[in-house]
């Protein structure tokens, strides 16, 4: 399968990802907003079982978006499907793709696990694939892997730089058109737009408003528009609630709809100093940068909202559970902890300038610890920074990932 006019982009991070879960008695569930390539990450997995060994006759997929299975509609019916194509006592590798279009669909995940010798798989485009009945049939037996849209390693691998069009030349397309596979930088603005129109309408409509029921899909595009024009800003509430005229408790609920369909991911403040986080006025990120300028028709003069965007999603790419750091009256775009282990991060187009340089390094210099400090920008030369700071190139820093 290709995207647009690209070759297909091997997944690697996903694939061993998975590697580390084979063979366990737990259910891998494959999360991500609709288009971002998590079918693709099954099939390739499905192709890397057979490279390793594994017979034809030993795989189930099964795609609930294909016609094929149309008539699967509820567990009953695919319990009979499987019970006919897969034996109870020789290891199958089950993939179940956009499983929640079956009713009780649960029920057979958890009959899997019980009467055959099954690796399951499954994989939707909602968070309430992880919903209290879920939890209730396979409690402590799943992970959770979840796919985002390229990044700029990927996006590279899938659009190499050309004597026409250099690596920095690719990261500013990245910047504009974003990591989804199916958009194509090299087949202009009006085209990518298009497709990230119809992506975001589809979220809207398949993953968020039909899901929730959620007749005013007029309110919910105008809170996602909002959010996508605040990226990077703090998000109150109260100042949606004024701009749409919806209630308070319709706009929050609205806002999770928007996360659990993973159009947008949410981001608390984390109180540095008291090492507790904030209660309120948390900041929202896009799950891909090019839905923003798609979707508003924003120009392309504006990159420092997208590039912050950028570093946060390598961030959760890496493992990180990021937030936004508050150090008394200042703020650090992101503070990173994976392992135990902490990193502060600032974003900003360059360090050359002595005032940029300085509203910088201020907050990073007056946080008290030994965890590393870095400030990622544009400039292709790193500056000599103070107090053990570290000033790295982003694109630099996103290809050694």
């Amino acid at each position: 399968m290709k995207f647009s006019s690209m070759e297909e982009v091997l997944r690697l991070q996903y694939m061993s990802e998975l590697d580390e879960w084979k063979d366990t008695d737990v259910v891998k569930v494959i999360l991500g907003v609709r288009r971002a390539g998590k079918s693709v990450v099954m099939r390739q997995y499905v192709r890397r079982l057979k490279d390793e060994g594994v017979p034809d006759s030993s795989i189930l997929f099964l795609d609930f978006e294909s016609s094929d299975l149309d008539r699967v509609t509820n567990f009953r019916d695919l319990n009979e499907y499987i019970a006919e194509r897969i034996p109870r006592i020789s290891r199958t590798y089950v993939f179940l793709d956009e499983v929640q279009r079956v009713d009780g669909w649960e029920r057979t995940v958890n009959s899997l696990m019980v009467d055959y010798d099954a690796d399951v798989y499954i994989a939707g485009s909602n968070a309430y694939l992880l919903s209290s009945e879920l939890s209730t049939y396979i409690s402590g037996r799943y992970v959770e892997i979840t796919v985002l849209p390229f990044s700029f390693k990927e996006f590279l691998s899938g659009h190499p730089a050309t004597p026409d069009v250099d690596r920095n030349a690719r990261f500013q397309q990245y910047l504009r058109t974003g990591g989804m596979p199916l958009t194509d930088p090299d087949r202009g603005d009006r085209y990518n737009r298009m497709v990230l129109e119809g992506i975001y309408n589809t979220v809207l409509v398949k993953d968020a408003a039909t899901r929730m029921k959620i007749r005013d899909l007029s309110g919910l595009d105008s809170i996602a528009r909002f959010l996508l024009d605040n990226t990077g800003n703090i998000t109150n509430v109260d100042s949606i609630v004024r701009t749409t005229r919806l209630s308070k408790k319709t706009v929050a609920k609205y806002i999770r709809t928007l996360t659990e369909a993973f159009l947008f991911f949410k981001v608390e403040r984390y109180d540095v100093v008291g090492k507790r986080l904030m209660d309120s006025h948390e900041k929202y990120y896009p799950v891909d940068v090019g839905l923003a300028r798609a979707v508003l028709d924003r120009g392309v003069a504006d990159t420092s909202r997208p590039l912050e965007n950028i570093v946060f999603l390598e961030l959760v790419r890496r493992g990180y559970r990021v937030r936004v750091g508050s150090f008394r009256d200042r703020e650090v775009d992101f503070t990173a902890e994976k392992d135990g282990r902490t990193e502060y991060f600032q974003v900003c187009l360059t360090m050359l300038e002595d005032s940029t340089y300085l509203r910088e390094t201020r907050s990073l210099k007056a946080i008290d610890d030994n965890y590393p400090k870095t400030v990622l920008s544009l400039d292709p030369i790193a500056r000599d920074l103070p107090d053990g700071l570290m000033h790295r190139n982003v694109v630099e820093w996103l290809l050694d990932g």
